[in-house]
């Protein structure tokens, strides 16, 4: 039997819902949370909400955002002719973090996965190739996952988007920056060393 308020046995339950949350976690920032002061915590409550409300997915890439098209998509310095294509919008936080890239982005929102009843038809793949026919993509870069499901995904869409008369390429996939080779197992070396590039 928990000697705690039932309330916030309630709260720490729902928090360690949250992705990355394990139950200590979720118990302290209950606490932390109740023993706050309430107008920060309604604050928080309140921005929680709004996002919640305002963040949809953009109608072109499928990024997340608060207009559609997204600023990603309407950025006059983006180039239009290379598009990334990813699983979640989340990947193109990570993408963008690198600095690298400056094309523009399409959302899948998810992969192939039988196993799990997730085909083609589930995915973003005929609003890739609407957008195929209206703008002027000639490369799409695949940055999926690198296991079966993700090399699955990534086989058909170069096949389905080769009838486009598009380029498809994939990211090279290799070793983590500062790590040695006793740290990467066969599969990252195998693809590092397919991903290799000539030295200039």
């Amino acid at each position: 039997m928990s000697f705690l308020p039932e309330a916030l046995t309630a709260l720490q339950s729902d928090l360690s819902k949250l992705p990355g949350i394990g139950p200590r976690s979720a118990e302290r920032l209950a606490l932390h949370l109740v023993q706050s002061d309430a107008g920060s915590v309604r604050r928080l409550a309140e921005l929680m909400v709004a996002a919640r409300e305002k963040v949809r997915t953009c109608a072109v890439c499928g990024s997340l955002t608060e207009a559609s098209p997204c600023g990603l998509c309407t950025h006059p310095n983006r180039d239009g002719s290379l598009v990334c294509v990813v699983e979640r919008p989340v990947d193109i936080l990570w993408l963008e973090k690198a600095g690298n890239f400056r094309g523009k982005y399409h959302v899948l929102g998810g992969r192939i996965s039988p196993i799990n009843g997730v085909g083609p038809e589930d995915l973003r793949i005929e609003e890739l190739e609407r957008r195929l026919g209206v703008e002027p993509i000639r490369e799409l870069v695949l940055a999926l996952a690198t296991d079966v499901e993700g090399d699955a995904t990534s086989h058909y869409l170069a096949r389905r988007m080769a009838a486009h008369g598009v380029k498809v390429t994939r990211i090279a996939h290799g070793l983590p920056a500062g790590a040695g080779l006793e740290f990467a197992d066969e599969l990252t070396l195998s693809r590092a060393l397919d991903g290799r590039r000539e030295m200039s």
